[in-house]
């Protein structure tokens, strides 16, 4: 699944060209993905102007004076930006059309979602799927000092915890074992034990892992590539996911894999205690 870096990175490739320009069409192939497409939707985006592009956690936000698309890459989504006469393929669901070129959505699990949320609702920030996230790790309001708070009394594994969104949003699987590998501790160990101390060296190292993702063009994982068709290249800079077995590129122990909410973690035991 796409994550935070991903998502950037797409965000990133498609703005210059949805910034400022026109919607022509909206083309729906499907009834929907993960959800219906809005009904109206033609009808909200033909003739608006595109004022500006954003992201919330996973979720790509595509603005305009009278609402914001919501778009998200659920499994095996991607974006691309190809001239508006380019014929559809089979997983092609959803294009944004504007006067030369169109934004397809691909999508050949059909997890994704393409919403819309209007002025007349309220801020995009209290749309159901958004309200709920947590603070974004690369903006200011992210540090220790949260973290510490926010996770006194809970016996969750550190891991899961930070899966879950609602203290810190979009750090996915890969980047919390690669986070938490950086900061020396354990994925299993619980969250509300971990002092202030050592989550001075979760919260940087979060950052930094995904700061070097997203420069580095993302994970290129199963169905993922970038807007412009260009493969990420992160994981070969991965310390620890999905290296079990391998050494430990620090102390040269074996690597190791468990199971945590059905997702894969990977950790050296030498090093992460």
């Amino acid at each position: 699944m796409p994550e935070l870096p991903e998502v950037e990175v797409t965000r990133r490739g498609v703005a210059p060209h949805l910034e400022g320009q026109r919607v022509s069409d909206v083309v729906l192939r499907h009834s929907g993905l993960r959800w219906p497409f809005p009904a109206d939707l033609r009808q909200q985006l033909a003739g608006q102007r595109i004022t500006g592009t954003g992201r919330r956690g996973k979720y790509l936000l595509i603005h305009f004076g009278h609402g914001t698309l919501i778009v998200h890459l659920g499994m095996s989504g991607r974006l691309r930006i190809l001239p508006a006469a380019t014929p559809p393929q089979k997983h092609d669901h959803f294009d944004l059309v504007l006067e030369r070129q169109a934004m397809r959505m691909t999508d050949p699990r059909r997890f994704g979602a393409v919403l819309w949320h209007a002025v007349g609702d309220g801020p995009v920030a209290e749309h159901p799927l958004l309200r709920g996230l947590g603070v974004e790790p690369l903006e200011d309001g992210f540090s220790a000092e949260l973290l510490y708070r926010a996770t006194r009394g809970r016996a969750a594994p550190i891991k899961q915890v930070l899966l879950a969104g609602d203290i810190v949003v979009g750090v996915g699987n890969i980047y919390a074992s690669e986070s938490l590998f950086r900061a020396r501790i354990h994925p299993a160990t619980p969250a509300g034990r971990i002092s202030l101390a050592r989550y001075a060296r979760l919260a940087p190292a979060i950052r930094e892992i995904l700061a070097a993702a997203i420069a580095q063009g993302g994970s290129s994982l199963r169905d993922f590539i970038g807007a412009d068709g260009q493969s990420g290249y992160f994981q070969q800079s991965y310390f620890v996911y999905d290296r079990a077995g391998q050494p430990c590129r620090v102390c040269g122990a074996a690597l190791r894999q468990i199971r945590q909410g059905q997702r894969s973690t990977f950790y050296c035991a030498r090093c992460q205690t």
